[in-house]
């Protein structure tokens, strides 16, 4: 791997403020983002990739190239939570199995949103059909893992209502303002788009580092306590999105040539979904422990995907 696109990354403004947040943390100081701004933060960064996305997808011809990303995106969103499954129920329990199972399916759209800024820091072009890729990949893997829990639970008379949470993954906030600013991007004129430009591109690496500092907190505040609970949730939570991406970074050049189209579906294989995933499994998996899925996914694979993951799979990807 190129030694100097791995400085790059981790000299990256936004990823140093991430450290920042974990340090912070480790000092107890009592640097934090107020909630209301953090949740402002992550419903613009979520509004700017989704309207971004859909301009570039107006501009864009649907062509087999693009038919084939969105049906790759969805089988990996398929696959991964049914792989995954049987390899945790080594360890966890059923519902619990079938949690983290799903988050790993899933996607997390702020690594998403952090590899696009590695991209345009690398100069490298990508299509807005990803965004929609992305965007789909979302729900599918939370029923497979719904599917799952379902069918191994050993107590059969608390059947999971897979309408009720299916709804829920839908109509989750981050899932649903992606989808309509993807909708709204893809329907505006290029003239109105030019209205906004200042506020969906000029200021967006700056709320993006704001927002990983706040991702560095909370990643801080959870590590301390997750390590506690053994080996191998910490082992799985780097192995697998390694695994991941690393191989979709080869087998995606089957039906694409783009390099940062191949680069964001490792990053969309390797990251796990910290927002969607837990919001619904509060529902569907209430014996599902949050303080075992959630660090795995948001204190160990996305520090992971956002320094050594993005130019290892940029390398594999160039590579191959």
């Amino acid at each position: 791997m190129d030694l100097n696109l791995l400085l790059d990354n981790l000299t990256n403004p936004a990823l140093l403020f991430f450290f920042l947040g974990v340090i912070a943390v480790q000092l107890k100081s009592d640097l934090e983002i107020p909630p209301n701004s953090s949740k402002f933060i992550s419903l613009y960064l979520m509004f700017s990739i989704g309207f971004k996305g859909g301009l570039e997808l107006s501009h864009s011809h649907l062509d087999i190239e693009i038919l084939w990303s969105l049906l790759f995106g969805v089988f990996l969103a398929l696959f991964v939570p049914i792989y995954t499954y049987f390899a945790l129920r080594t360890k966890f329990s059923v519902a619990n199995s079938g949690a983290i199972a799903a988050s790993y399916g899933s996607v997390s759209a702020v690594t998403f949103v952090t590899a696009v800024s590695f991209l345009e820091m690398e100069q490298i072009e990508f299509g807005g059909h990803m965004v929609a890729v992305m965007a789909l990949m979302e729900a599918p893997s939370i029923i497979i893992g719904v599917l799952l829990m379902s069918y191994f639970q050993k107590n059969k008379e608390n059947k999971i209502s897979l309408p009720s949470v299916f709804k829920h993954s839908l109509t989750n906030g981050s899932v649903l303002l992606i989808i309509g600013s993807l909708v709204i991007g893809f329907l505006a004129s290029d003239q109105h788009a030019r209205g906004i430009e200042p506020f969906t591109t000029d200021i967006f690496k700056g709320f993006l580092a704001v927002f990983l500092l706040d991702m560095g907190i909370t990643s801080g505040k959870k590590l301390a306590d997750f390590l506690k609970k053994g080996w191998f949730a910490f082992l799985f939570a780097i192995i697998i999105p390694l695994i991941n991406g690393s191989v979709v970074a080869i087998i995606s050049s089957v039906f694409t040539e783009s390099i940062g189209n191949r680069f964001l579906f490792a990053i969309l294989a390797a990251s796990a979904s910290y927002i969607a995933v837990p919001a619904a499994m509060r529902l569907a998996a209430p014996k599902a422990n949050p303080s075992l899925y959630l660090p795995m996914a948001l204190a160990i694979t996305f520090p992971f995907n956002i320094t050594i993951g993005m130019p290892l799979y940029l390398y594999i990807v160039n590579l191959f």
